[in-house]
């Protein structure tokens, strides 16, 4: 079952004409978006995409191709003067992950130097794009060396995780008025 040459021929130039239509890589970065102040968006999604042929938004038979616009926007679901004052905040320790998307950072392990014996860890929440106190939660953890060298929980005081949101809040207050002074 051998393919005559006619179609082997059409098979193969058919294969290297899709081979032709690459994809172009295109590197998109995180951008502040310039008319929602806090609010970070991919640079191709400030650029006008649905632009085509048929005008604006292109031609769409039966509004299959694209959901619908609501206004809530796209990019980082997290205010960013929350986020950066969050960041700026925690510096000290070192960092375990950072998930600019989902609102999370959670540090590592951290043990001050003036007491060995003892270690924190933070996990900050920022539960939305508004920059507002109840848009930050911060959770301390504390361990202390016990018996046998081993690493023991104890309770940390509600006030220090209350006094960690205040500073965030209180510099990410200081990161908004210095981009309000800039514009």
């Amino acid at each position: 079952m051998f393919l005559k040459p006619a179609k082997l021929t059409g098979l193969i130039s058919g294969a290297l004409l899709l081979s032709a239509c690459g994809v172009d890589v295109v590197e998109d970065y995180l951008v502040e978006h310039p008319e929602r102040q806090g609010e970070y968006v991919y640079e191709s999604e400030l650029k006008n995409k649905d632009a085509s042929v048929f005008g604006d938004g292109g031609f769409d038979l039966f509004n299959l191709g694209k959901p619908k616009k609501t206004g809530g926007g796209s990019g980082i679901a997290v205010n960013s003067y929350l986020w950066r004052a969050s960041l700026d905040t925690v510096s000290f320790m070192p960092l375990s992950s950072a998930d600019p998307f989902g609102g999370v950072i959670i540090t590592d392990w951290y043990s001050p130097p003036e007491s060995p014996r003892e270690r924190y860890k933070m996990s900050v929440y920022i539960l939305g794009r508004q920059l507002r106190a109840d848009g930050i939660r911060v959770s301390v953890f504390r361990q202390q060396v016990g018996t046998g060298n081993i690493w023991q929980s104890r309770t940390v005081s509600k006030d220090t995780a209350v006094n960690l949101e205040n500073q965030i809040l209180t510099r990410a207050r200081q990161l908004r008025l210095v981009a309000a002074k800039a514009n």
